[in-house]
């Protein structure tokens, strides 16, 4: 598949803002690139048409200062997915350990620990975000005392890291959802990366509202920006089972206090706690038995 890439180079100092920024929008097929060397840096995002592009630029450039012109150029499917072998790098919670593809042949896995294989292709989600490493980092705790037959959604699913995840927990009830289908077709591909039967997790593409609707689990896992959390509240509370817990993250550190007051007023006598790494935070709602 042919893809169009737009490059505009910003301000070296402008990238963790830009950074932010692109993940607050939810532009998933954009991303910050960095030559700290020559101490440039780039906003980059990838579209099979370049008009989507230049329409994700029209809004993005409104908050994000740039010193340099729009570059538009063709690049292969390829070429796109291993742009991210710079900036993908193994990590472990417990006794899991997610880790590029591309290190399949050399990666030395600890006796007794299991590993899940990611190729990150254009959807967010490898780990290497704090907001993913906290909703994994919930998932693994929560999966050392649930029933093998506990239902967990992973919704908003991105490369599926966190439904994989689940699965190789132990977890037999898994479904994930994302409203990108680029995102739904590489969790797809991930989970097939790991042997994982096609019916492991059942993938679909979807919204806060269609994704969530006749569905309940004893896990919700929503790693999305605070608006959008905040905007579907009651759909994410409404989704989680009699004493299950509900996973946020994607949210601000500064933004914690205002997504904790939202969801505290519509969830009475659950209880609520969360937690800050680096400039993000979480939250955890469990509901009462």
């Amino acid at each position: 598949m042919s893809l169009y890439e737009m490059r505009v180079e910003i301000a070296p100092e402008q990238a963790e803002a830009a950074d932010t920024l692109l993940l607050e929008q939810g532009r998933a097929a954009w991303r910050v690139i960095e030559d700290v060397i020559a101490r440039r840096a780039w906003v980059a995002g990838v579209a099979e048409a370049p008009a989507e592009l230049e329409a994700a630029w029209a809004q993005i450039r409104a908050t994000l200062p740039v010193i340099g012109e729009p570059a538009l150029t063709a690049l292969a499917d390829e070429d796109w997915r291993d742009s991210y072998k710079a900036h993908f790098q193994a990590w472990h919670c417990g006794r899991l350990h997610w880790v590029p593809t591309w290190e399949r042949g050399t990666y030395e896995l600890p006796a007794g620990d299991v590993v899940i294989w990611l190729d990150p292709g254009m959807a967010f989600g490898t780990g290497n975000h704090e907001t993913t490493r906290l909703c994994c980092e919930r998932l693994v705790a929560w999966a050392a005392t649930a029933a093998p037959t506990s239902r967990v959604i992973d919704a908003g699913c991105g490369s599926g890291i966190l439904a994989i995840s689940a699965v190789k927990l132990g977890l037999r009830d898994v479904a994930g959802f994302d409203n990108d289908p680029v995102a739904v077709e590489v969790s797809r591909e991930n989970a097939a990366h790991n042997a994982l039967a096609p019916q492991a997790v059942a993938w679909a593409v979807g919204d806060l509202v269609t994704g969530l609707t006749g569905r309940s689990a004893e896990l919700v896992l929503a790693n999305i920006q605070a608006d959008v959390l905040m905007r579907f509240a009651g759909e994410l509370l409404a989704a989680v089972a009699p004493g299950g817990q509900l996973v946020l993250s994607g949210i601000l550190a500064g933004e914690q206090a205002q997504v904790r007051e939202v969801f505290a007023a519509l969830a009475p006598g659950w209880t609520i706690e969360g937690r800050v790494l680096g400039e993000w935070s979480d939250l955890c709602l469990q509901r009462a038995g």
